[in-house]
C-alpha cells in the first residue's frame, strides 16, 4: 500500500472516471472469493472500482479491509463505488500513471 498525495489520487479519480464496476459486493459481504478477485483484478488492471449493492453504511470500514486485504491502495469512495489503485510489480506492464 502506497500513501498518496493529493495530486496523485486526482489524477487516479481522473482515469477511474470511465470505469465501470468491476466487482459488486452484495449480500454475501466480504468473502475470500471476493478479495481473490479483487487482488487478481488488481494485478491485470491496477485501477479498479468496486461497487457496493448491500453494506451501503459500512462502505468505508469495508473498502479499507479489501485494501489491506490485497495490499492495494484505497484511492477514494464516492457515493456507493471504491476506487483501488495497486501498481504492477513490472514495470513493462504498467498501464496507470500517477502523474
Amino acid at each position: 500500500m502506497i500513501e498518496l498525495t493529493s495530486k496523485q489520487r486526482k489524477a487516479l479519480e481522473r482515469q477511474a472516471h470511465d470505469l465501470n464496476p468491476v466487482v459488486i459486493i452484495g449480500q454475501q459481504g466480504i468473502t475470500e472469493n471476493l478479495v481473490k478477485m479483487v487482488s487478481d483484478t488488481l494485478k491485470s488492471h491496477e485501477l479498479i472500482k468496486v461497487k457496493f449493492n448491500e453494506y451501503k453504511d459500512d462502505k468505508r470500514e469495508y473498502s479499507e479491509d479489501i485494501a489491506s486485504r490485497t495490499e492495494s491502495t484505497l484511492v477514494r469512495v464516492i457515493g456507493n463505488v471504491a476506487i483501488f489503485y495497486k501498481e504492477n510489480e513490472d514495470p513493462k506492464k504498467r498501464r496507470v500513471t500517477l502523474d
